[in-house]
């Protein structure tokens, strides 16, 4: 008799058959059990090759005198780099610029966002149509969008000036004023994130019970009351959420300066009055070549960020724990 083959009573094949269902029983709990890690795989591995490894190589290098020209020679300097930060003056400068220019740009973005969001979250005529076209600034290059604000700042054919000079107030040179020139380059950050933080808050008002409006309504609350008393206090997660993401790209802000005075460069005008953060560690980088400084520089953003989002969440702790 061939091997493999029944016998009278067929308990071979029966036995096959049991070693078959045992081992597709075993390949489905393996694939339940490892199927998500294996889905998820892709993301660590670019996340560790494009996130992690550099992360740690800036770390390391920020301790180091290290040029650009020549990565590999390294000499170990410890804390230097970061002590040299603390009295360089050019530091100070940028991080007081970036905070001017985060502020005058995060506030009244997310204000106007909040108040687009309240507009398109009512019956609206074709209210798709202003939802496209609120998310279109966010869909345009940050070059394309500074260079047409270089345009409309111009000093002496700009649309901006111009407008001003039928008011009766002489041009003004947006370029080289400090305020103005922060100003300006606020202008471009709020026209180019308010109708992306605007769609956020569009999506978490929608989530809001119709029941709490029409309370309110019963209680004689007008709309305004409505939003003040219901939708702004539904909000304030949403609200958080957007105030720390702002925050982190305003402590990154580098394309919009850059480009608003290309003949500056790196330096952030002729007196370094629009100067950021970002540029002030692309002009140590990949201007003066010195790579161990620009990675201290990259490191003192990056505590910067943990400690504002370290007091976000002590904040939305404190919160909510206070009712």
């Amino acid at each position: 008799m061939a091997s493999g083959t029944t016998t009278a009573g067929g308990a071979p094949l029966r036995q096959d058959a049991a070693g078959e269902r045992r081992w597709r029983a075993r390949r489905h709990r393996w694939d339940v059990r490892w199927s998500p890690y294996a889905y998820i795989a892709p993301f660590f591995v670019f996340f560790a090759a494009f996130g992690l490894v550099p992360l740690l190589y800036t770390a390391w290098a920020s301790l180091h005198r290290v040029e650009l020209t020549a990565p590999a020679d390294m000499e170990w300097v410890g804390l230097r780099n970061f002590s040299r930060l603390v009295a360089d003056e050019f530091f100070w400068n940028a991080l007081k610029n970036t905070v001017t220019i985060g502020l005058l740009s995060t506030v009244p973005q997310l204000l106007i966002a909040l108040g687009v969001a309240h507009l398109l979250h009512g019956r609206l005529r074709g209210s798709m149509f202003f939802r496209v076209v609120a998310l279109t600034p966010y869909a345009t290059s940050v070059a394309a969008a500074t260079l047409v604000f270089v345009l409309l700042f111009g000093r002496d054919y700009g649309m901006v000036n111009w407008a001003l000079g039928l008011a009766g107030i002489g041009p003004v040179n947006w370029q080289n004023g400090a305020w103005a020139s922060q100003f300006a380059v606020s202008t471009i950050v709020i026209w180019r994130w308010t109708g992306y933080n605007a769609l956020i808050y569009l999506a978490a008002m929608q989530s809001i019970p119709d029941e709490l409006y029409e309370s309110a309504a019963l209680d004689g609350a007008s709309r305004w009351r409505q939003f003040v008393h219901v939708t702004v206090p539904s909000l304030r997660p949403t609200i958080l959420f957007t105030i720390v993401v702002s925050t982190i790209g305003a402590t990154q802000l580098f394309g919009e300066p850059l480009l608003f005075n290309g003949s500056a460069g790196a330096t952030g005008g002729s007196d370094h009055q629009f100067q950021t953060l970002g540029l002030y560690l692309y002009e140590q980088g990949w201007v003066n070549l010195h790579l161990g400084r620009a990675s201290a520089i990259a490191w003192a953003m990056f505590l910067i960020l943990v400690l504002l989002g370290t007091a976000a969440g002590l904040i939305n702790a404190y919160r909510r724990r206070t009712g």
